[in-house]
């Protein structure tokens, strides 16, 4: 079986950060969320993989590289624009050829194992088989409709009236008719050729479409809030280690990861929460569920429940908060600190002053 990740599109929900970068590679406890998705695939033995990429394909690249890391091959897919999830399946055919593949989306991030999910799918018996998770409002998705004999026998956009409360992950798994089936279908009413499109042919032309259901968490981390959400979930699981400089005035509460040539001073440190290598904290208050990136700098301020991409920086902020600072980003607060809290989402670069 081969794989199949997503890594093209623009990541609109999550602008201003995305506008310099890419979606998959926003970092969730201090790694790339596209770097998960690799591990998921390569786990259950998934090593030749193919990532679909459009106009932030050398900075993928540069992180992912030919997949050596992973013990893996990666070959490179260029999609000269998101025109939906079937053409990226379109232009995927050369690589895919006529061997099953798993699909997965590069933002997506879940809980369960996947190896349940693949076993024993060759994609001869059942033409397809996706991944489902139960949502309080299924209307916002798209959603399986199933028979009586537990096959999916309907898909439904964002319907008024959801036939179930069964939604679609971000993970799908096909057999080689699926190339058939985003050859026959048309673009949708926004200009895409339409994965649910795609699976409803293969269901009208008799196809077997089979599904598994996700028990725990999944995260579309295409906006903020769920992002923050997914890097909260994923801290909860890391173990205490300090391999970085804390000193006697500083005190760690729970679980926190101090990297390497990572450095803490006259500081408290609550977890879960990582710190990053060549990080610096000074005279601050930090986490619980913070992810500190590489070289950032914390310095006399408050700081919890947010991401800090590589070098960014906050200084003199009262209380920082469900926030998200792109690359070498930064707060300051002034030198004398408000008491408001500051919940921001900035993209690679960006200063903001939140001084009163």
């Amino acid at each position: 079986m081969k794989g199949l990740i997503l890594a093209g599109g623009s990541g609109r929900r999550l602008r201003p950060l995305t506008h310099t970068s890419a979606k998959q590679l926003v970092p969730i406890a201090n790694r790339p969320i596209l770097h998960y998705v690799i591990d998921d695939l390569v786990g259950v033995g998934i090593t030749d993989l193919g990532i679909v990429v459009g106009d932030t394909a050398d900075e993928i690249k540069a992180s992912v590289g030919d997949g050596s890391a992973w013990g893996a091959t990666v070959t490179y897919i260029t999609q000269k624009a998101p025109l939906g999830l079937a053409h990226a399946v379109l232009v995927a055919e050369p690589f895919l050829g006529e061997e099953p593949f798993a699909m997965y989306l590069g933002d997506n991030m879940f809980e369960d194992p996947l190896d349940a999910v693949v076993a024993g799918f060759d994609g001869r018996g059942a033409t397809a088989r996706l991944l489902l998770a139960k949502v309080e409002d299924p209307s916002a998705f798209g959603v399986a409709e199933l028979g009586s004999g537990g096959a999916i026998t309907a898909l439904v956009e964002k319907p008024e009236h959801p036939p179930s409360d069964l939604a679609l992950v971000g993970v799908y798994l096909f057999g080689p008719r699926i190339h058939e089936a985003v050859r026959a279908i048309q673009p949708s009413a926004r200009g895409e050729l339409e994965i649910t499109d795609a699976v409803q042919w293969l269901i009208d032309q008799g196809g077997v479409v089979e599904h598994r259901v996700l028990d725990g968490w999944w995260i579309d981390t295409g906006k903020k809030d769920p992002l923050l959400r997914c890097n909260e979930l994923v801290l909860d699981t890391i173990l205490p280690l300090v391999g970085g400089t804390v000193d006697g005035r500083s005190t760690l509460d729970g679980p926190v990861r101090v990297d390497e040539g990572a450095e803490v001073v006259d500081s408290t440190l609550v977890g879960p929460l990582v710190v990053g290598p060549g990080a610096r904290i000074s005279a601050s208050t930090v986490g619980p569920y913070v992810s500190v990136g590489a070289d950032c700098r914390i310095d006399r301020s408050t700081v919890e429940k947010s991401v800090l991409m590589e070098g960014s920086r906050v200084v003199d902020v009262g209380l920082m908060t469900s926030s998200v600072l792109g690359r070498q980003a930064a707060v300051d607060g002034g030198a004398s600190p408000g008491n408001q809290p500051v919940s921001v989402l900035l993209g690679d670069h960006s200063v903001v002053d939140v001084g009163q």
